[in-house]
Formats: structure tokens, C-alpha cells, sequence
């Protein structure tokens, strides 16, 4: 009987995502959401990447109840088997749904000139910390766009097979970056509170450099793995490449 970890690379390989459920405990996954709210309110910035939410950046720097996500063992070995064990996690990052907020546009994660249907570069990871309702605007991917070769729908293009990911609070929505997909419109009255753990080939830089202002009292909190994960073997503080940088 296959593992797991078997079914969910299947899974990715054929449709270009799958879904872990109950990763986190219920009170683990609200422990998360707490720390986020209170990020939020600290470090909160207005998103408008293909459509509105709250967005929070850079996790790690910002509350160490987060780091045991970096790692976890039912999600890492799903990363490691497409983007190989020297992989590094680009960044984690958070986009809470308000209510009213609309869906986000359908779309790839990683640049056209970067797309290879055959072995992809990025991979992501959706921590849902609310139940994923439909009502609250669960992720919206489409199964088998990870080998389209497209970083977006085409605008004349009807899309007959939209998957929204339905799920209890603590599960895990894995994904090839190239799938498309879209958080879906929030019409309830609450907020969806999710984070996202975008990993990346070892030859990329971060999206996010968890060096900028990670504080040092917390380094030791890491473990090996984490602290490979994110380049901070030698420790915290030293610059390093992002995309941030970049531009």
C-alpha cells in the first residue's frame, strides 16, 4: 500500500497538487492564527497581487512558532522529491482573505521563462489556519496546468475544471508553482488566515531573505535541517540574495 508521501507525489505529478489533511492539530493550526493576527497588526501590509487581501511577509523573522513548518515531515519529503534535498525555502509569507475581499486572479508562480512542464523550480505550501470554505474563499488551483507551459489562462480559454481545495483547519495544500491557481472570494464574515511556504531549487535566491532583521536570540531555536533550509548555517545577519534585493 503506498505511503502518504507516495500518494501525494502521484498526486502532484498527475494533477499538480494535493491536499494534507490535519498536518497541524486544530490547536496548533489557532496558536498559528493568533500569532499571525497579532503580526498582522505589527507588520500588515494591503496586497494587490491579482487581487486584494492583507498580506505579511517574512514569517520567520517575525515569531519563531512558525519555524516548525519550515520542516515538517509530512511536507517536506514531498518538496524534497521534486526540488531535490538542497532546497531552500524561498520564503513564508502570509495572505489573510478579509471579508468582501474578491478572487484572486488564476495564475502561475514562476516566470514564463522559467516554466519546465518536466521538472519544476518551485513548489508551494498552503497552511490553512481556518476551515477552507468556499465561503471564505478557499485556493482555487486547476488540475494538470503545472504542464501547460502557460504562466497564465489564456483570456479566451473556458475553464470547465476548477478544483477549490476544501479542507479542516491544519491542512496543507501542496502545489507545482506552475499550477494555477487563485485564492477564492471571501463572502462570510470572518477572515481566512493561511500561510504560504514557497520552496525553490538550491541555484535561486530567496524571495524573501529570512537574514534581513531575523533576530539572533532565536537562532538557536532552529534545528540543522531548518537552518539549511534557510541558508543560515553560518548564522543570522549575513546578506544574501532576493528578489526584493534583486529589484
Amino acid at each position: 500500500m503506498a505511503t502518504e508521501t507516495e500518494k501525494a507525489i502521484q498526486e502532484i505529478d498527475v494533477y499538480g497538487f494535493t491536499i494534507l489533511e490535519s498536518v497541524l492539530s486544530a490547536d496548533e493550526a489557532i496558536a498559528m492564527r493568533h500569532a499571525l493576527i497579532e503580526c498582522e497588526k505589527q507588520e500588515g501590509t494591503e496586497s494587490k497581487h491579482r487581487g486584494a487581501a492583507s498580506h505579511v511577509a517574512n514569517l520567520p523573522t517575525l515569531d519563531p512558532i512558525f519555524f516548525s513548518t519550515i520542516d515538517h515531515r509530512r511536507t517536506l519529503p514531498v518538496l524534497e522529491h521534486f526540488l531535490g534535498t538542497s532546497l531552500i525555502l524561498g520564503s513564508l509569507n502570509s495572505r489573510i482573505v478579509r471579508p468582501g475581499d474578491p478572487e484572486q486572479s488564476l495564475h502561475s508562480d514562476i516566470p514564463t521563462d522559467m516554466l519546465n512542464p518536466n521538472s519544476p523550480v518551485m513548489l508551494n505550501t498552503v497552511w490553512m489556519l481556518d476551515d477552507f470554505t468556499e465561503e471564505l474563499g478557499a485556493t482555487r488551483v486547476i488540475p494538470g496546468t503545472h504542464r501547460s507551459g502557460l504562466q497564465e489562462p489564456p483570456k479566451d480559454l473556458e475553464l470547465k475544471h476548477v478544483v477549490t481545495a476544501l479542507a479542516p483547519i491544519g491542512s496543507v495544500l501542496v502545489f507545482n508553482g506552475q499550477t494555477w491557481h487563485g485564492g477564492g472570494a471571501n463572502r462570510g464574515d470572518r477572515n481566512r488566515h493561511a500561510l504560504f511556504g514557497h520552496y525553490r531549487k538550491r541555484m535561486l535566491v530567496f524571495q524573501c531573505d529570512p537574514h534581513d532583521d531575523f533576530p539572533a536570540a532565536w537562532y538557536d531555536k532552529l534545528n540543522d535541517r531548518q537552518k539549511q533550509l534557510l541558508r543560515m548555517q553560518n548564522g543570522p545577519g549575513a546578506p544574501h540574495s532576493a528578489d526584493a534585493h534583486m529589484r
